[in-house]
């Protein structure tokens, strides 16, 4: 991949994909969160918005004049701080209400999670102004629905168990997966209270049947090998041989990723 450059206050880095898609990271942070925006014909996708600590909307604009649509693969802090900047929002419908109201986190534990760790914070930042965002979607998501960009198509594909509404997207003629939190090299997380380990399990599953030559994950290192979806299932599969897939029983270590439970 090859970088085009970075924004505000080189808090976001650009890398590009292919010529109609790109990765916009967070690397000063130790969440390393990536959002992705997808150019289409009359339209763009922006998987996901991240942790809304710089203006994710001059990272798109310095890419594309398109019309957006930010398409949520789970409605988790760090996947949706930029969500202000865009009117036209996309999440599944199990997650509708942590947008407009329900947020399972209260802001002080979000605050913590975001300083929990030194960061070279963009100038213009105050934690004291940070706030989750919560508005209304402009879609709700469904799994198997089309996203429809003309020149080229996502499938939207539920994944729950990181958090109900979960939801992988894939590109079938580029067989790209975007995978969110489903699968990243790092730690996969499912002892929160409202994570679910089995179906966590069963989402990776779903996915193996997928032809998959990339994957573009949530956090962490964008050059995740396709084979870990194999081994992760396998590592589920451990666990729940050994009696261990029930929350609380701690990290287990796979090598390039970890399983907390």
């Amino acid at each position: 991949m090859k970088a085009a450059g970075k924004l505000d206050e080189a808090w976001f880095t650009v890398e590009t994909i292919d010529a109609g898609t790109f990765a916009i990271s967070e690397y000063r942070h130790w969440e390393e969160t990536h959002c992705y925006l997808l150019c289409g014909t009359n339209r763009a996708v922006l998987i996901d918005t991240g942790l809304g600590v710089g203006n994710i909307q001059s990272a798109v604009r310095s890419l594309t004049t398109l019309p957006i649509t930010v398409m949520t693969t789970h409605a988790h802090w760090d996947h949706i701080g930029g969500h202000r900047y865009f009117p036209d929002t996309a999440v599944h419908e199990a997650e509708k209400d942590w947008l407009s109201g329900g947020f399972p986190l209260p802001l002080a534990a979000v605050k913590r999670n975001l300083t929990c760790r030194p960061c070279s914070f963009p100038k213009d930042f105050s934690i004291d102004r940070y706030e989750i965002f919560q508005g209304e979607p402009t879609r709700l998501l469904h799994d198997g629905d089309c996203i429809d960009l003309e020149s080229r198509k996502l499938e939207v594909i539920h994944t729950p168990g990181h958090s109900p509404g979960h939801c992988c997207f894939y590109e079938p003629e580029r067989k790209y997966l975007f995978s969110g939190d489903l699968v990243y090299c790092g730690c996969l997380d499912a002892f929160y209270p409202t994570t679910d380990p089995l179906a966590f399990w069963g989402s990776v599953r779903k996915i193996q049947s997928l032809d998959i030559a990339r994957i573009f994950p949530g956090h962490h290192s964008l050059r995740v090998p396709v084979d870990i979806i194999s081994r992760i299932e396998a590592g589920f599969c451990q666990l729940a041989n050994t009696g261990n897939l029930i929350q609380g029983n701690g990290v287990f270590d796979f090598g390039d990723f970890q399983i907390h439970i």
